[in-house]
This record gives C-alpha cells, structure tokens and sequence, in this order.
C-alpha cells in the first residue's frame, strides 16, 4: 500500500462550503508560499461557484486568481471542477466553448480537471475528458454518488468502467450530500478497486459527522487519496480536517508524510481568517453544525432547507412530510436522478408543486420539463414513455446527447461580448455568466481609466452562491 495522498480543499470547496465562497485572493496570499511546501497531492482551488463570486461579489477577476495562485505555488498540483457541459455555467454548451475553456483552464495553470454530471452520463463528459487529455492536463471524473434502490455498488462499477473506458486518470467518489456511511464506503472502495485500474479518490462532507470514520473505512480498503480542509474551515458543511486525517494515519502503512509542525503553522493563520469571517457574519456557527436529517430523509442538506423555504413562501409548511414523501415518487417517476444540483433542486421543487397543488403533476415546471425531455442527459433508469408524455405532451424526447443539438457557439459569443475583451479569456467569462460579467468589465473598465465605478454597499451584501 502507497502512502496516503492529500487534496487540500481550503482555497475551494471548504469557504464555498461554509461562507459563500467568499474567500478574497488577498485572504489567500500570504499563506500560499507555506501551503506550497506541505506536499499536498493537489490543492483544490478553482471552478465550482468560484467563477461566480469571484465576478458577482468579490470584482476579482477569476483568471487572474488562478495565475496568481499558479505562481505562488509552483510546486503544488493545482485542482478545479467542472460540471461536465455545463463547465462553470448553469447551461449546457457547445463543444467549441468547452474545448477552449479547457485549453485556456490549463495554459493558465490547472493540473487536474474534476469533471463530473448531475445525472452520471458519460455522454456529458467525453467531450471534456478528450480536451483535458489534449491539453496534457489529468482528467479526473467523478461519480455524482446517492443512495436508492437502482444506486447499487454493481451500478458504480458498471458506470466507473465507462468512466475508464472514456479515458479518465483517476476516479473521484463525489459524496457532496454526505450521504455515504463508514462500513458502505469500505465495500464501494473495494468493488471499485476490484474493477477499474486507475487511482480512487474520496471527496466526502462533513454535514452528518461521519466523513473522518468514511475516510478511515475508505483508507484501508485502498482508497488513494482524499479530500480535506485545514481546521479553521472544516466540519459542518466543509470536510475532515487535514490535520486530524494526517495525525490519523501517521505511523501507519498509510502515513502521509506530512509535517504537523507545518500544518499547524497553517492552521494558526486560517483561524485569525475564520475570526474575521465570524465578526464579519460571512461565517455561521450553525454551518458548523451536524445534521444527520440527510441520512433520515435521504434528502441533501440544501435540499431540505429549500423545501422548507418554498413551503414557507406558499404558506404550507406543515406539508413538510407530505413533500418529503414525494419527493421519492417524483424522483421515480423521473428516472430516478441523484439529488446533486441542478436535479435535486428540479425534483424537490416539482414535489412541493405536487403537493401545495393537490394534484400530481398538474403544473410542470419548465426545468422538470427539461429534465424528462432528456435536455440534461439520460437518466440512470428510463422514464417510461407514458411518464414522458403526460409531462410532454407531443414534445419529443431527446435521445442524443444533448450538446449535439446546439451548434458551435464561441465567435457568436466573442462578437456578443466584443467592447469588453482585454484578455482572450474574458469571453469565457461572459460565456459563463453573460448578465454578470459586463457590470464587472465595466467595473474595471472604470477602475482602470481612474473613473469612480465603485458599488453601493447593498450590491456588496452577502448572498448565497
């Protein structure tokens, strides 16, 4: 057994995780040069809603963020997500955007590529597999995990095979519900060490309490490495912390070999942070919190909370129980898709609608629509075709993958956003938020120009991403 390997989530996952990702690049500067010299297997510091708050709330540009980052760490394995077609974006795109996002991700200094899909359909990431490959970059797919009847271990081998097959480096066990429990993650990493070649990675949330004993069941059973969060910001909704696991595994046939010394350095520098988030009310202590009702209800923590505020709004919060014992028939109906984004929100919104109308179905949302029409991928078991025509009506299904539908669009996109561009990269900014990113080019536009484009306070107001 090789030594446990480490993916460093602080600069990412962990603060998108628990304030919004809200962690300016000036936050991060003065420790890079040390987290440079710990040996992490990769720090995981770009993509996912990065993009977003970056140009939404930060008026940081998020290239610049990477090459900055690159250059501080030269010596680290830099990491981003990417949602399969849908990149960064909350839309599927053309292959040609993709292509060159991935291109200009990489000349910028990204090492792995996390590519995953909400639905599990290699479809939705060949094209960025193929592109990270090109580019020389490490394609790293990860499976969306959930729990359900169709969502057996023999259904994750079954889909890590095509994963391997479609040329992946590696395979990421993506719990981002925290769903899995210790003794399941121990007979997953097995079956999947048992059936492809390539290395195992676990990516795990704290939400229910449980991800540092997933961690231990996954270690010994040969998981190669795993995702973490220096402590300051770790547990509640963020992951095990780096030091704990470190600690855990020293002097094992799994140690690390990572220096405590120098990750309580870290450490003591991340918590002056964490005081400052909490002062400024970025950080709740309630994110800190475990919540087991993701295990009850087999229902994401988020998912949960945006039930509850959708009742709330209709005035039916007593219905809770009604909804959540919809959600699985919708979710039947429906294919059967994990609950990650965008389809647990699409499912969970669809159950409340069934029920607060005392009628199945009788109003579609446009998304549910989209879904069942086969617009974000096929789902993991076939939506009958009685299902899809009372949905539908005499709309038909898509059966192709969906990116075939839509016609190369980059020069479209480049002419569309034209008086902005100040650097090639900037029309994959517009690409992906194109009713952002011409308030934030404008933005320094006028700081460059010496003219006052300062935002009013309420604009700076923390809001979730």
């Amino acid at each position: 057994m090789a030594k446990l390997q480490i993916t460093e989530t602080v600069l990412r996952d962990a603060h998108q995780s628990l304030l919004a990702t809200r962690m300016p690049i000036e936050d991060m500067l003065p420790i890079l040069p040390k987290m440079n010299k710990v040996g992490f297997y990769s720090c995981e510091m770009w993509g996912g809603a990065t993009f977003d708050s970056c140009i939404r709330f930060l008026n940081e540009d998020p290239w610049e963020r990477l090459r900055i980052i690159r250059k501080e760490m030269p010596d680290t394995k830099l990491q981003m997500l990417f949602r399969g077609q849908n990149m960064l974006g909350y839309r599927p795109y053309a292959d040609d955007v993709l292509e060159y996002f991935v291109q200009k991700s990489v000349s910028n200094g990204i090492d792995i590529i996390r590519i995953f899909d909400a639905l599990n359909d290699i479809r939705n990431l060949q094209t960025a597999i193929k592109a990270a490959k090109k580019e020389g970059a490490h394609a790293q797919v990860a499976i969306s995990y959930t729990t359900g009847e169709v969502f057996t271990n023999e259904y994750y081998c079954n889909y890590a095979k095509q994963i391997e097959e479609a040329g992946a480096d590696s395979i990421c066990i993506k719990d981002m519900a925290a769903l899995l429990t210790p003794y399941n993650t121990e007979k997953l990493v097995r079956d999947l060490k048992a059936t492809v070649k390539i290395p195992i990675q676990l990516h795990t949330h704290y939400t229910s309490g449980l991800a540092s004993m997933c961690i231990m069941k996954a270690v010994e059973a040969g998981c190669d490495v795993v995702d973490t969060a220096m402590s300051p910001l770790a547990l509640g909704t963020s992951h095990a912390p780096t030091e704990s696991v470190v600690a855990a595994f020293q002097g094992t046939e799994y140690d690390t070999g990572l220096d405590l010394k120098l990750l309580t350095e870290i450490r003591e520098y991340f918590m002056g942070l964490r005081a400052k988030y909490i002062e400024k009310g970025l950080l709740d202590p309630k994110m800190l919190a475990t919540d087991a009702n993701a295990l009850i209800y087999q229902v994401p923590g988020g998912m949960l909370s945006n039930l509850l505020s959708q009742l709330k709004q209709a005035g039916k919060e007593d219905q809770l129980n009604e909804v959540l014992q919809e959600v699985p028939r919708v979710r039947k109906d429906s294919g059967y898709p994990p609950l990650v984004t965008p389809t647990s929100q699409i499912v969970g919104t669809q159950a409340v609608f069934n029920v607060i109308h005392g009628e199945r179905y009788k109003v579609a949302t446009k998304e549910f629509k989209a879904m069942v029409k086969g617009e974000y991928g096929k789902t993991p078991v076939e939506i009958s075709p009685e299902f899809q025509k009372k949905i539908l009506g005499d709309v038909e299904p898509i059966t192709c993958r969906f990116a075939d539908t839509i016609a190369p669009e980059l020069e479209t996109l480049r002419a569309e956003c034209s008086e902005w561009i100040e650097q090639e990269e900037d029309v994959l900014t517009y690409a992906m938020f194109p009713n952002v990113a011409p308030k934030f080019f404008e933005k320094r536009r006028n700081e460059k120009y010496g003219i006052d484009g300062a935002h009013s306070d309420a604009e700076n107001k923390v809001h979730p991403v």
